[in-house]
């Protein structure tokens, strides 16, 4: 499976299909469509541009990853991939290189000699997929697997040309890659329709609003239960701030209208939020967080399977889906919830993850995304 880039009319599309065959549109939420333009450095690390970084020796990597999206420039990436020879079973490690000519494999090492390389494949007319379930249908060394596919090709599987990347990172970085090399100005693309995207809005996190900070500075997302928001880095932050609805760590004074804060608020407030799933187990969740893009800050919230009581937090970050244990703990004769053996509680979990979709706390990234069941 792929995404359709901006530029891709859906009724070309489905003419270049075969006839006949299994080929359909899915509609889906993916967050990581955009990453790009987002994490263009963490998608290409030094290593896979070296090449470009000796050509270019005063450029650093920073600037030279950005010039592939502001000026529009062909990238050439480099690194080993895992190749599925044609007619075969049998995978092999090859050293790839990504020119302005297409995609090359060396046959010795990492050798870049016009006599050892291999042209493998000519991406301007070629489209790039995901491998979903790689190992059991095609016998991949990892779950990580790709295909390069001719856009009219015909021959069905036979014309897949499969390789397969180490890790997610790997994968990723390469199907970006291939990406800006089929828009690129220098092989005929249509005139880089990515670059009125360099800047991508992103939206306020679900329950806040923003406020204008003193002085005439930018706005400051504040939760929709605080009068006025934190960021808070440490639990010792938190321990600073005023009571709220009777846990600690959540600060601000009552609004005007607001309940008292002697009024319960309801146990099961989180089953109407998008981004908690109930009984979800760890495989489901990392499918389901796959299927919407491994991206920083994707999240949900489901019931644990070891402890009846507690609750997961689930947050991509870095393209691994890491799991964060939510206890049921007890502050000055109320129940409240935790992350950190107790240094900082919520009263519950929209709490929860409210104040942690401003601050990070003991969490590698804020929540961003919110996960949810629907498709769309």
């Amino acid at each position: 499976e792929r995404c359709l880039e901006d530029h891709e009319a859906v009724l070309e599309v489905q003419d270049a299909w075969a006839p006949g065959g299994d080929s359909r549109f899915v509609l889906r939420k993916n967050f990581a469509k955009y990453e790009l333009f987002r994490s263009t450095g963490s998608l290409f690390p030094e290593v896979t541009v070296s090449g470009c970084l000796e050509a270019n020796g005063s450029a650093a990597h920073a600037e030279l990853v950005q010039s592939f999206l502001s000026s529009g420039s062909c990238p050439e990436v480099q690194g080993f991939l895992q190749l599925r020879e044609p007619g075969r079973k049998l995978w092999k490690r090859f050293h790839f290189s990504l020119r302005r000519s297409g995609l090359y494999y060396s046959t010795k090492g990492t050798s870049k000699d016009p006599r050892h390389l291999r042209y493998f494949a000519d991406l301007t007319e070629s489209n790039i997929y995901y491998v979903t379930q790689g190992k059991r249908r095609y016998g991949a060394p990892t779950e990580f697997a790709f295909c390069i596919k001719p856009s009219k090709a015909r021959g069905g599987p036979a014309a897949l040309r499969l390789l397969c990347g180490e890790d997610e990172r790997s994968r990723s970085g390469w199907v970006a890659a291939f990406r800006l090399f089929k828009v690129s100005p220098a092989r005929g693309g249509r005139c880089h329709p990515w670059g009125r995207r360099a800047r991508v809005p992103s939206c306020p996190p679900p329950g806040t609003f923003p406020i204008p900070a003193q002085g005439g500075g930018v706005g400051v997302p504040i939760p929709s239960g605080c009068w006025a928001g934190v960021p808070i880095l440490s639990p010792r932050d938190a321990g600073r701030i005023p009571l709220v609805g009777g846990c600690p760590g959540w600060g601000g004074h009552r609004r005007r209208g607001d309940p008292p804060r002697s009024c319960p608020v309801p146990a099961a407030v989180h089953r109407s939020q998008p981004w908690f799933h109930g009984r979800l187990s760890r495989e489901d969740t990392q499918r389901l967080i796959g299927r919407q893009g491994l991206v920083d800050g994707v999240f949900l919230v489901r019931e644990s399977q070891r402890n009846p009581k507690g609750f997961v937090l689930s947050l991509c970050h870095v393209q691994k889906v890491k799991h964060y244990l939510i206890l049921p703990s007890e502050a000055e004769g109320r129940r409240c919830l935790t992350m950190d053996e107790g240094q900082t509680r919520f009263a519950d979990l929209l709490q929860l993850v409210e104040f942690h979709q401003i601050n990070r706390g003991i969490l590698p990234c804020t929540l961003r995304h919110c996960c949810s069941c629907a498709a769309l």
